[in-house]
């Protein structure tokens, strides 16, 4: 039964209903500093913590509920005599519900320019404390730690009279990962000096429950970076069609990713985390006309990408195609009426305006550990690159720039071929890397594209000059990649043979 509660929020939302429907159920109300004023004003009786204490707050607050006689109250287990006497000597009477939110820290230290002694006042001690000890207790208390909880909780006790052992197990688990991944947040900030500190303990928070996994027998979800600016979804709103899935999720990223490469009007359409067709344009009909174009047939159920809005013309267009995930800054009314005809087509607007978090760290999970490294933001500027063979024109430079940023978005081994900022032919995920060079001439061949004049773009180097020379055969003029071969000498010799042109970036890209 609750009978007792002792209340101490920083988040006020929701909480005066919270105490009101408690105080209706007969629930003696204990809060501290300003939970106790909130609930005043909201006309509820409270007593206060220093009440109990005998002890004003300290500190500036900083020392409000660490006392014996709340501790006490929230850790004494009720079936163990020594414990009930104990309290009554010294006239302290139990908690049975402990409802604590901590102080706002991830969103203080994630404000830009944020003063360290600010930071440092966002550090709760009291509250972490409060709420492990009643979990520690679930057996005999209820701990409550987000107010999106309060509701389940008031119709739970208006119902049966108290709040269940498994509910008390449930709010016990979710208050000690709440605890964990704060202290991890903060931890984390006092090592922000150290990429790679000898404990790293990331934490992340259930944004959704997926359909499945990459297969229908996997259980899946997507998850946030707590503390993280911002995330995949964190200024998305779906306007239509079916729920979103894991590859898709994964898909979409990969999208992103590649079209923050380009601040002209670009179209990335992404299969199986691959971009199959990228186009730079004038405009943003263009730019997809061509992305479609490089490779129509891989981009049957695309996930297409766009970093300007969708008007009348371009939403008809996409319309006429078998689109699984479309996302673009907005569309016009005309556009989506046209787009929400295709009743599966997820149909996704991004507010985000800011660029990625370019601190951000790249996990990859393996059995039993997980790796962990700098993301591959890297956008190279061509005065670090070598001309080894050659001479490069204007235009060159902006194919070879184009297809080396596509080309560190691709998986290992890959080779991109691409012509007047539109890829022509990919070749990806191969072990080979001269089997990567034929596949992308063959896709190239297969959609009618001409290579006379391409440039090609390899994310490492060529330990052999056959690889080069399928694309050189095929009329590629121009070739960009990190070098570094002991066969280097003889990768040049084939360029220069073919009256080509070489840049060696000293750069790879590996993408696995």
């Amino acid at each position: 039964m609750i009978q007792r509660a002792l209340l101490s929020s920083y988040d006020k939302e929701g909480l005066a209903e919270f105490a009101t429907g408690l105080a209706e159920l007969g629930v003696e109300i204990v809060a501290s500093g300003g939970t106790a004023d909130h609930l005043a004003e909201h006309g509820i009786q409270v007593t206060r913590v220093e009440e109990l204490t005998e002890i004003p707050e300290l500190l500036g607050g900083r020392v409000k509920t660490l006392h014996p006689r709340i501790h006490a109250a929230i850790l004494a287990r009720r079936d163990h005599p020594d414990d009930l006497a104990a309290l009554d000597e010294h006239d302290i009477h139990p908690f049975d519900l402990v409802c604590v939110t901590l102080y706002p820290f991830t969103q203080v230290v994630s404000r830009k320019g944020v003063k360290e002694e600010d930071a440092v006042e966002m550090i709760d001690i009291g509250g972490p404390s409060m709420l492990r000890g009643a979990a520690k207790n679930f057996a005999h208390v209820a701990p409550v730690c987000r107010p999106e909880r309060y509701g389940s909780i008031l119709a739970e006790l208006r119902e049966s009279g108290e709040i269940a052992l498994e509910t008390r197990r449930a709010l016990a688990a979710e208050a000690f990962s709440v605890t964990a991944a704060y202290e991890s947040a903060i931890a984390r900030w006092f090592t922000d000096h150290d990429a790679f500190p000898e404990l790293f303990v990331p934490s992340f928070e259930k944004v959704t429950d997926l359909a499945y996994g990459e297969n229908p027998h996997q259980r899946a979800a997507y998850y946030a970076e707590l503390g993280a600016r911002r995330h995949l979804l964190s200024r998305v709103q779906q306007l239509h069609g079916r729920q979103l899935s894991f590859i898709n999720l994964y898909d979409l990223n990969a999208g992103r990713i590649l079209l923050r490469e380009f601040e002209l009007p670009a179209c990335v359409i992404i299969k199986h985390a691959n971009p199959c067709g990228v186009a730079v344009a004038s405009s943003i009909e263009e730019a997809y006309d061509r992305a479609l174009a490089a490779d129509p047939m891989s981009a049957f159920g695309m996930v297409c990408v766009l970093n300007r809005p969708v008007g009348a013309e371009l939403g008809g267009q996409i319309a006429n195609q078998f689109v699984d995930v479309l996302l673009a800054p907005d569309y016009d009314d005309a556009a989506l009426e046209a787009l929400r005809q295709k009743p599966d087509t997820r149909i996704l607007v991004d507010r985000e305006r800011r660029r990625f978090d370019l601190g951000e760290k790249d996990y990859k999970r393996v059995y039993g550990g997980l790796l962990v490294q700098d993301r591959d933001w890297d956008v190279q500027a061509r005065e670090t690159m070598e001309v080894v063979i050659g001479s490069v024109s204007e235009d060159e430079w902006g194919d070879l720039l184009f297809a080396w940023r596509v080309c560190k978005n691709v998986l290992s081994n890959s080779i991109v071929l691409a012509k007047e900022l539109q890829t022509l032919g990919i070749g990806a995920g191969q072990t080979s890397r001269v089997d990567a060079v034929q596949i992308a001439v063959d896709k190239a061949g297969a959609h009618g594209h001409d290579l006379s004049g391409a440039v090609l773009a390899s994310d490492a180097f060529f330990p052999f000059p056959d690889g080069p020379q399928i694309a050189l055969d095929a009329g590629v003029k121009a070739i960009i990649q990190p070098g570094g071969s002991k066969r280097d000498p003889e990768v040049i010799e084939a360029v220069e043979s073919a009256a080509a042109t070489m840049v060696f970036t000293n750069r790879r890209h590996f993408r696995h």
